[in-house]
């Protein structure tokens, strides 16, 4: 007999999985360690005047599926009305099945608004209605969706030029208690080919005091940003490493280089990895004393789509799966690091799938310290977070490392109804977990298992991050 669709032991298909997450998963709170949430809609506790606005604005996963669909831009990110977007949405769900987000839609709107119908053309309409009604109620707003979903950290995505200020407001909001951090993202300070870069050094002169004009004054306002932050509370940092690249150099060399760069405005790919090398390390020594954790984030294919690129800007659809040389780079910048003073807690993404046994085993060969866990092989990542994929990455990490010891999930998200994301997650853990229980793999040992449950979801990332201050959730 079928089961019913998303029924409470939805993804549970053991009796071991069921107790696991029902008696120890389903009620932990969340640490949301890397997100592109809003720092700003969070001080405002920004409310949605519909559920188009929370679900459709700037969600590039339904964009691509809607024009995947055959739904025009118009519906998409064109000017048509909110609910004409929000039908056009409900006509592409149906045939979602497969997709997580067939599965992610209907939770939302199961655990958020206790819709329990699912959508389609023909329940929209009244799917709109409940939903926006509760929406333009009380505790609807972005604050009131992160602590109704039990978050203790929020670590948003932040320039190094930004000011902070609204992460000031937030630490003195005396009825809101989640941790918003700001996390470090240099990208730009590495990118010295592109057209941004000046643009963006002139940001960092009027934030640093005085003007950047060599390398030694480049780094010493980096130095300086990174600091500004950790006396704001972060405690992570992030980089885009599209194309991953090492190559030895000097500070005398990334002078000159970063010289060039000014005076002539472009540099040859080789100085350029040396650059983004001699750059990173040093950054890398800042983290370590600081004892931050630094993410990598690997072999992202951005805006593939030159037209619609012109057309929309960056982060709307149009990105892939990048592949090329990793592990002798990334063995190189790691151990650059390694070398000039010691590595700081590192955790590794790939966005492509077949570098998952490289990340886990580079990972292992810089373990120590006497850290658990120093050096993460992390979650499966963007196109990498529906079922196969989360369960692809755990079991690589448990064939390859401690999985005990894993920091587990995040939302890498820009909308507050996101954290479904977690339950998912720990869904599938949990199965994953019955799965080897049932077939003589694991051991049947109820309290083993569940402290590993209850690390894996949240307790190791508290530990791991140490960040400032941590108030629980009841």
């Amino acid at each position: 007999m079928a089961r019913k669709f998303l029924d409470e032991n939805f993804l549970l298909n053991s009796e071991t999985a069921i107790r696991l997450y029902h008696e120890t998963a389903k009620d932990m709170p969340i640490i949301d360690y890397h997100c592109h949430l809003s720092p700003q809609e969070i001080r405002d506790n920004k409310t949605f005047k519909n559920i188009t606005e929370a679900w459709l604005y700037g969600d590039h996963y339904k964009w691509r599926v809607m024009r995947a669909n055959g739904v025009d831009e118009r519906y998409i990110t064109g000017d048509a009305d909110d609910y004409d977007k929000f039908l056009a949405w409900a006509r592409t769900v149906p045939q979602l099945i497969g997709n997580p987000l067939h599965h992610w839609t209907h939770l939302e709107l199961q655990r958020f608004f206790g819709v329990y119908e699912l959508l389609n053309e023909q329940t929209a309409p009244a799917i709109w209605e409940k939903v926006n009604k509760q929406l333009q109620s009380e505790g609807f707003g972005a604050r009131d969706l992160i602590t109704r979903s039990k978050v203790t950290v929020v670590c948003t995505t932040d320039d190094p030029v930004d000011s902070l200020e609204h992460h000031t407001a937030i630490r003195e909001l005396s009825d809101f208690h989640t941790l918003v951090l700001p996390s470090f993202r240099p990208d730009k300070a590495l990118e010295i080919n592109r057209d941004t870069f000046r643009p963006w050094l002139d940001q960092l002169s009027e934030v640093h005091g005085r003007e950047v004009n060599s390398y030694d004054e480049f780094l010493q306002a980096l130095e300086q940003r990174v600091r500004f932050f950790h006396d704001a509370g972060g405690r992570v940092s992030d980089h885009a490493l599209d194309v991953l690249v090492y190559a030895d150099t000097t500070r005398e060399e990334a002078s000159r280089i970063f010289a060039k760069a000014l005076q002539e405005g472009r540099v040859t790919a080789e100085e350029e990895a040396k650059h983004k090398s001699y750059t990173l390390v040093f950054l890398a020594g800042l983290y370590r004393e600081l004892d931050w954790a630094m993410q990598l984030h690997i072999h992202a294919l951005r805006n593939n789509n030159t037209p619609m690129f012109r057309r929309l800007g960056p982060d709307t659809g149009y990105d892939a799966v990048n592949d090329g040389a990793i592990a002798v780079p990334l063995r190189g910048l790691l151990d650059g690091m390694e070398t000039a003073g010691g590595l700081p807690k590192t955790i590794l993404y790939s966005l492509n799938p077949n570098d998952y046994q490289v990340l886990a085993s580079v990972a292992g060969s810089f373990q120590g310290g006497g850290i658990a866990g120093k050096i993460q092989f992390g979650t499966a990542w963007w196109f990498n977070d529906h079922r196969d994929g989360m369960l692809e990455q755990m079991r690589i990490l448990a064939n390859y490392g401690v999985l005990a010891r894993f920091v587990g999930m995040l939302t890498d998200s820009r909308s507050f109804l996101s954290y479904t994301r977690h339950e998912y997650f720990r869904r599938l853990l949990c199965d994953l977990l019955g799965s080897w229980v049932e077939r003589g793999e694991a051991p049947d040992d109820d309290e083993l298992l569940r402290e590993m449950v209850a690390n894996i979801c949240y307790h190791n990332a508290e530990q791991y991050f140490g960040f400032p201050a941590v108030v629980p959730v009841s």
